[in-house]
């Protein structure tokens, strides 16, 4: 697999740092400095930004993630999904509804590709039906990111 760089980068570092909280719930902000603190990472100060934002706002609005996500999951209790797959549908989630800088079809994109990274095409595909029946309900476009009309 070949080195990824960029905002793909720092989805699969807030992806990987709400994982390992699925495991080890500790304090959230020293837990940050232990993640940032390994030398294999070298975020860009906007990338890291971006991975602090979206790791505490899906923990502030992890209910109201889950509750979208569990009208999605036709059968499936959202504990009982697939740890990686549930944290990666979380971070999509979230940037769909409160990332308005995001088009959502590129939190989809992402998400599907994570999870067919870390977990394997059948999750990718999983992934993508999901998120893919949230994004037809948004209120928003789908390609394009929210302006400010006010």
């Amino acid at each position: 697999m070949s080195k990824v760089t960029g905002r793909r980068q720092a989805r699969e570092w807030a992806v990987q740092f709400l994982f390992q909280t699925e495991f080890n719930p500790d304090d959230l902000e020293q837990a940050l400095d232990d993640f940032w603190s390994d030398e294999e990472k070298k975020p860009s100060e906007r990338d890291r930004a971006y991975v602090d934002e979206v790791v505490h706002g899906v923990i502030e609005k992890r209910r109201e993630i889950d509750r979208t996500l569990s009208k999605y999951t036709k059968n499936w209790d959202v504990d009982r999904l697939g740890v990686l797959d549930r944290t990666v549908m979380r971070v999509a989630v979230y940037e769909m509804l409160f990332r308005g800088d995001i088009p959502p079809v590129v939190s989809i994109n992402e998400a599907v590709e994570i999870a067919k990274a870390y977990s394997g095409k059948a999750s990718g595909r999983f992934v993508n039906g999901v998120l893919d029946r949230i994004q037809k309900e948004l209120d928003r476009p789908a390609r394009t990111v929210e302006t400010d009309n006010d």
